[in-house]
């Protein structure tokens, strides 16, 4: 629903695609292009930052559960029950794989950020040059895609930590899923970002 672009109520996902492509339809007139480096460059540390922490946690996860005595402590715990080790492993694991789809994404994201900065690096100083706005559209492209990914990178943080809630329950991972649903939903289709960037400040309502 977040990525569909035949929704009568566009996510914030879609809204910002268009402005993605303005940027790129700026940049051909920008002279130097030093400020368009630096928004790339920004956004290319924000997938490391978050591909390195999705690995730590990955890393973290996969030691809890190699450890099986302070698993059990763990478990115990949390559920106040005596869980076999090998359910709760399980548990942990379908979070590991959430962190994992997580890490894929967000490195993924970073190359196609790189694949962007290639692309933009190609357009033409010349602005009348017929090569320039559609190597232009190719960045923008190759930018959306690269958002895309590093959205789901971030989506499955969340509900890899919507997850954890499966360790007291299965009550609490209904409740942690339904959680982590709204929040996705709400600042895709109900934020107040979204209703600045489809009417902004000081525009006719």
């Amino acid at each position: 629903m977040i990525e569909s672009e035949r929704l009568s109520r566009p996510s914030v996902t879609i809204l910002m695609q268009e402005f993605r492509r303005d940027w790129m339809r700026e940049m051909i007139t920008r002279q130097p292009r030093i400020f368009d480096a630096a928004i790339l460059s920004s956004l290319r540390q924000g997938t490391n930052f978050l591909a390195s922490a999705s690995m730590i946690s990955l890393g973290g996860l996969l030691a809890l559960i190699g450890n099986s005595e302070r698993l059990l402590g763990v478990a115990e715990d949390l559920t106040l029950g005596g869980s076999p080790t090998l359910v709760v492993e399980v548990k942990l694991m379908v979070t590991g794989i959430f962190l994992l789809y997580a890490f894929l994404k967000f490195v993924w994201s970073n190359r196609l950020f790189g694949y962007c900065a290639v692309l933009m690096a190609a357009v033409p100083n010349d602005p009348g040059d017929p090569r320039s706005l559609p190597r232009a559209m190719q960045a923008a492209e190759v930018n959306i895609r690269a958002a895309f990914n590093f959205n789901r990178g971030l989506r499955a943080l969340y509900f890899s930590l919507g997850s954890l809630a499966w360790l007291l329950g299965p009550l609490a991972l209904i409740c942690g899923a339904a959680i982590v649903c709204y929040m996705i939903w709400s600042r895709d289709f109900a934020s107040h970002s979204r209703r600045i960037l489809l009417n902004p400040p000081g525009s006719a309502p």
